[in-house]
This record gives C-alpha cells, structure tokens and sequence, in this order.
C-alpha cells in the first residue's frame, strides 16, 4: 500500500531542489530578488518534507535521507553561493572585490556540503543540529543581501557582504548545538514569525513598490523583523537545546 505521506515527503524534497536550481537561475539571469524568494520558498518545503516524513509509518531510508541532503546542499549551499559570487547589478562597486567574493562563496558552499555530510553520515539520529543548520544559514545569506546587495537596506557595502558570509560559514560547523524547530520548541512561532516577515519583505520587492506606499513601507519594516528573527535564532538557539540532549555521548 502506497504511504502517501512518504510520498508527499517525496515530493516536497523534490520541490525544494528544484527551487534551488530555480534561484541559480535567476541569480544568473540578473534577478536576485526572485532568486531569494525561491530560496525562501525552498526552506518552507524542507520544513514540509520534514513534518510530511515524521508523520509517514515507514521508517525514512538512508535514500530519502541522501536525497534531502542534496535537495538541502542545492537549495541551502550553492544557490546562496552563487548569489553571494555573481553581481550584475552595481557591478562597478563589485568589480574589485570578484576575488574575495568567489572565495567567500567557495568558503559557504564547502561548509554547507561538510555541515551535510556530517549530518547524513553521522548527526541525523541527534535531537538537534550541531552548526546551524544550511536552511538558516541560506536564510541568513538573504538578509545579509538585502541590506548590503541587493536592494541595499544600508548600502551596497562589499565588505559587509564577505565578513557576513565568513560568520555564516564558521557557523556552520562549529560544534555548538541548535534546535530543531518541531512541534514544542520554544523557537516554533519566532522561526514562523521570521518566514513571515522574509515572505513579506521579498513577495513587495518583486512590484517594485513607489515610494511612500503602503507596499513600500511594509518592504522598508519587514527585513528588520527578518534581522531580529536571524539573530534570535543564531543567539538564543544554543540555549534552548536541554543540556542533556546536547551533551556529548
């Protein structure tokens, strides 16, 4: 009998990696904006894939396992590579720095594929993430574009850009633990809180809102949301992991 839940955990893995194929895309086609709404989009349908797979009879197999990992390495690693490397807008500003942001973007893309591959070898079993995990970290990325790139909240500011990506990539891999955001934890309704203000913010930015609008206030509000959602969780994470869950064995 088909579980429709494997299948629909399946699916949403499948959707995600396609998102991510989708934000390379735009991304190379000079379309940011739309390529970290994807993105976006990309981590609500890992979020499914998870809850879809919790919910399923079958026990996940080492394939599903593998196939997030890479739908999860597309989507989380190198769509926020690339967008971190490829500038076609305010190119004069980051003609200089082409160098430094290709070793930025290989330095995120190597910790996102070391993150995962710890996880699915190793970590998957753990009732938390050690490192944040790739979803946020692609998460922090946008926010980091947003106000240092693309559309530039606080200027376009190349340094701002590589530091930010250096911190996330440490992140990563350090050993300290995150929780994972389920049914209970205390970060539930702060991380839905977070998406929300992301949706807004990236979903206004497409029409291009006139000045003074209502649309354009909301898109001028919404990433400081956004930015007090990222540090929640980057900050505050590490202490709601019970200390007995994050003791090493």
């Amino acid at each position: 009998m088909t579980d429709r839940w494997r299948v629909g955990a399946n699916l949403a893995t499948l959707a995600n990696a396609l998102l991510g194929v989708g934000a390379v895309a735009y991304t190379l086609a000079g379309n940011k904006l739309w390529a970290m709404l994807l993105v976006v989009m990309a981590i609500g349908f890992d979020g499914l894939d998870g809850l879809l797979s919790r919910r399923s009879p079958q026990r996940a197999s080492s394939f599903g396992r593998v196939a997030d990992s890479v739908a999860d390495a597309t989507s989380f690693g190198l769509a926020p590579a690339v967008m971190l490397a490829v500038h076609t807008s305010n190119t004069p500003v980051w003609t200089p720095y082409a160098t430094w942001t290709a070793v930025a973007a290989g330095a995120y893309l190597l910790a996102a594929l070391a993150r995962l591959t710890y996880f699915t070898l190793r970590a998957h079993g753990l009732p938390h993430f050690l490192g944040v995990p790739t979803p946020e970290s692609a998460l922090a990325v946008v926010l980091v574009l947003l106000f240092h790139d693309t559309p530039g909240y606080a200027g376009i500011h190349p340094v701002g850009v590589l530091a930010g990506a250096a911190i996330i990539a440490v992140m990563m891999v350090v050993p300290v633990p995150y929780p994972k955001i389920r049914k209970g934890s205390r970060l539930r309704l702060a991380s839905a809180v977070t998406a929300g203000f992301a949706a807004v913010t990236l979903v206004v930015l497409q029409f291009r809102p006139a000045s003074g609008t209502l649309p354009a206030l909301a898109a001028e509000v919404a990433p400081f949301g956004l930015l007090v959602g990222v540090a929640v969780y980057y900050i505050v994470g590490p202490f709601t992991v019970p200390r007995a869950a994050a003791a090493p064995e």
